[in-house]
């Protein structure tokens, strides 16, 4: 039994919490009639750390911050592309610093990260844009791979975050961004890892936005972005059947003006942000028959082309027997 003391604190926080959402409310109605262009904040002069920033809307997001006037460091493997985007950002005029970093080693990325901070400065604006994808249905994923994809797409937000976030919250100011997808929202066929990685970074990105709240770190700012699918070539060979992918331009320019009015969610497109808490509220079997005979999910990524494995490539090159633990499901009888 709830006692007249305990009663009493309930009811305060009940009325606290209706009129703050009352207030909460107002505000973003006023918000949203607002253009978006005279809430925008200023990051000119701020070092801004783009991951996976060579190629895809991470190269995207990396030119429209300097021409914003932040300082852009590029983390990737991709040496080419970070060249490129060097030198693309450098004539119109921006600073930009890139370094050759293989996110999926810890050690490489507080080795990296210190290189940063001594070189260049503190990061105040990063961006954990990078990220890996397979291809593969469960029982073909070769081990190695599996790994690899939580690396990349996860582990390696971990390492990054803590390496920049300690100064951050030493001047009670930053931002962090999280570039997750719609399939950490949703399961997708021939993706168990990949959306693992997703719904992962999407818990991850939540519970640290709790803990800065809980602990008064209003200053720094915190932005998730799940995309739908992105026409980067990541998903080469899938077609959407009712919805066609979106385009990399569009898909940087929302992240950036999102980044620029602390936005902190972004869902692409807008209108499933809508539509997926039916996932929730309709009964599995009308969520299945949605995705199977409506949108064909699985079957438009069954078309997904995917990438050979390093690992399956070096057995074959060897002429090794073994299948790294893989197999169809087609080779699996029923009994």
């Amino acid at each position: 039994m709830i006692n007249l003391k305990e009663g009493a604190h309930i009811l305060y926080d009940l009325f606290l919490f209706i009129g703050m959402t009352i207030i909460y409310f107002i505000e973003a109605l006023v918000l949203t009639l607002v253009p978006r262009r005279y809430r925008a904040k200023s990051i000119k002069g701020e070092i801004a750390l783009v991951t996976g920033g060579a190629s895809g809307i991470g190269k995207l997001i990396a030119i429209k911050l300097a021409k914003l006037g932040a300082h852009v460091v590029v983390w990737d493997i991709n040496k080419k592309g970070l060249a490129d985007v060097a030198e693309t950002i450098r004539k119109t005029g921006g600073k930009c610093w890139t370094y050759y970093c293989d996110i999926a080693d810890k050690e490489e990325v507080y080795q990296t990260a210190k290189a940063v901070q001594i070189e260049i400065g503190n990061v105040k604006l990063l961006v954990n844009n990078a990220g890996y994808v397979y291809g593969k249905t469960f029982m073909e994923l070769p081990d190695y791979e599996i790994e690899q994809t939580f690396k990349i797409n996860i582990l390696s937000h971990y390492w990054i975050t803590k390496a920049f976030l300690k100064d951050m919250m030493k001047n009670n100011h930053g931002h962090i961004v999280t570039i997750a997808s719609v399939a950490g929202l949703l399961g997708i066929y021939n993706c168990t890892d990949y959306s693992a990685t997703k719904f992962a970074a999407i818990g991850c990105h939540e519970s640290l936005f709790t803990e800065l709240k809980v602990h008064g770190y209003e200053g720094i700012h915190m932005t998730l972005v799940c995309p739908y699918l992105i026409n980067t070539g990541m998903f080469n060979g899938v077609k959407p059947r009712l919805m066609p992918m979106l385009e990399p331009e569009h898909v940087a320019e929302e992240v950036v003006v999102g980044i620029l009015t602390n936005e902190t969610l972004i869902v692409l497109p807008t209108i499933l942000k809508y539509l997926l808490p039916f996932k929730c509220l309709l009964p599995m079997k009308i969520n299945w028959a949605l995705m199977y005979h409506i949108l064909k999910g699985p079957q438009i990524m069954m078309t997904f082309k995917g990438r050979e494995s390093r690992e399956a490539k070096s057995i074959a090159d060897n002429n090794s027997g073994d299948n790294i633990s893989t197999m169809s499901y087609k080779d699996i009888c029923m009994h």
